[in-house]
């Protein structure tokens, strides 16, 4: 009988879309501000007469500002504006209902006759870590495209990037067709020979052609879709602070996914230096994250859990870190056996399959059943488990039943193949142990 196909090795590529970095998918777009006519734009009655049709039937400005170009000739007609509302337009997102439902969810008429709009709205960040949710980098865009990027190298020195010119076929001189697209080089030329990312001495930095460019991506609480919302942003005085709050609770539950945060915008009086050189002060609407948590019981190790569900938790962890064969008890009530004594454990050892049915609602009883059920009795076996559960839900995790009930599912979905999922804790065991 020919032995099941596993993948001993899970880093390894697979498929043709392994070998580029892949990345969420993005469903839509809400924005900080808006966009409205240049002075310049504003003398110009036919551009205004497009700008305001287009306005209302919720086109995007990019869509607006290419109409006035193209009917007019003007050329960056629109600037961005900073409001204390956000823009939720369906232009903005690959299904304009999306748009709507925030809008009808979430958005508010405070009586000014511009209707509802965005001003405060909840969204769960997908990864734990913050630099995945807030990607960011500096950007030197040209008409056609980036011109040259910030990345940080493994040495962690921020490196000024470009792309590689297209390689041209030596017999008819026209350009090579480019697998995985273009290549990504150092950027080295008069300006900055040593590849190193400079903003000083930068003269992209320097003439504002260079700037700040990032995003927050993130779901929005009871919208659907698959993929994730950008929210995009300029201001270093935003990451700053969006940075510390997801510190704040990374450092104190362990993780970021999960967390449902407030995205709303606060004015403040931020600092800046003027072309005089002298430092100048003026206020402005940032973006700020806040989140409706209880910070002490997050800093004790929960979220104020039911006592039955932190019991029930405590017994799941109890039994995941004694060594196997220990006696944890499967029922809290009178009459509870043992593990080592339980006629669950003893049916699969006899026959190594399952004829019990666990008790949905006793967690370590479940616990058990999936751990005989998958082959993980042993001590090492054990050890492998709880390394990857240390890995997949952070620090505390023992302590936090959702967690607890999320490596159950897991287990679960391990059973469709055993040895796959053994091999895959201890590829992960190995990985943590280096």
């Amino acid at each position: 009988m020919q032995s099941p196909i596993t993948y001993n090795d899970f880093g390894h590529c697979r498929s043709i879309l392994d070998e580029r970095p892949s990345r969420p998918p993005i469903i839509g777009k809400i924005r900080p501000g808006i966009k409205v006519l240049t002075r310049k734009a504003r003398e110009n009655e036919q551009a205004v007469k497009i700008h305001d049709a287009l306005l209302a039937q919720g086109k995007s400005f990019e869509a607006i500002g290419a109409e006035i170009e193209r009917k007019t000739s003007l050329r960056n007609a629109l600037v961005p504006k900073n409001t204390p509302y956000f823009t939720c337009r369906g232009s903005d997102f690959s299904n304009p209902d999306v748009a709507r439902e925030i809008l009808d969810l979430y958005g508010e008429d405070r009586g000014d006759g511009n209707g509802r709009r965005l001003w405060r709205f909840p969204v769960i960040f997908a990864f734990d870590d913050w630099l995945q949710n807030m990607p960011n980098q500096l950007i030197a865009w040209t008409g056609s495209g980036r011109q040259f990027f910030s990345e940080y190298g493994p040495d962690g020195l921020r490196y000024c990037k470009t792309y590689a010119p297209v390689p041209k076929n030596d017999r008819s001189n026209r350009a090579k067709r480019v697998w995985g697209g273009r290549s990504v080089i150092l950027r080295q030329d008069s300006d900055i020979p040593d590849g190193l990312c400079d903003p000083q001495e930068c003269p992209q930095y320097q003439s504002g052609g260079c700037s700040l460019s990032a995003s927050f991506l993130f779901a929005v609480v009871k919208i659907k879709g698959l993929g994730l919302i950008e929210l995009p942003t300029t201001s270093i005085y935003v990451l700053q602070k969006a940075h510390a709050a997801m510190q704040t609770v990374s450092l104190a539950r362990g993780k970021l996914s999960g967390v449902e945060f407030w995205v709303s915008k606060t004015e403040v009086e931020v600092s800046r230096i003027g072309e005089d050189g002298l430092p100048t002060r003026q206020r402005q609407w940032l973006i700020t994250l806040d989140a409706e948590i209880d910070i002490g019981a997050l800093l004790d190790g929960s979220d104020r859990p039911h006592p039955g569900h932190l019991q029930a938790a405590t017994e799941a962890a109890a039994a995941l870190e004694g060594p196997a064969g220990s006696e944890v008890a499967l029922n809290s009530g009178e009459g509870s056996v043992s593990a080592a004594e339980s006629p669950v454990v003893d049916t699969l050892q006899s026959r190594g399959e399952s004829t019990a049915h666990p008790d949905p609602d006793d967690v370590t009883s479940q616990f058990d059943d999936l751990v005989a059920r998958l082959g993980l009795r042993g001590d090492a076996s054990r050890a492998q488990l709880k390394a990857f559960a240390q890995a997949s839900f952070g620090t505390g995790w023992t302590k936090r039943p959702a967690d607890v009930h999320r490596l159950l599912e897991d287990m679960r979905a391990g059973l469709a193949n055993p040895i796959a999922f053994r091999e895959k804790l201890a590829a992960i065991a190995r990985d943590v142990s280096v």
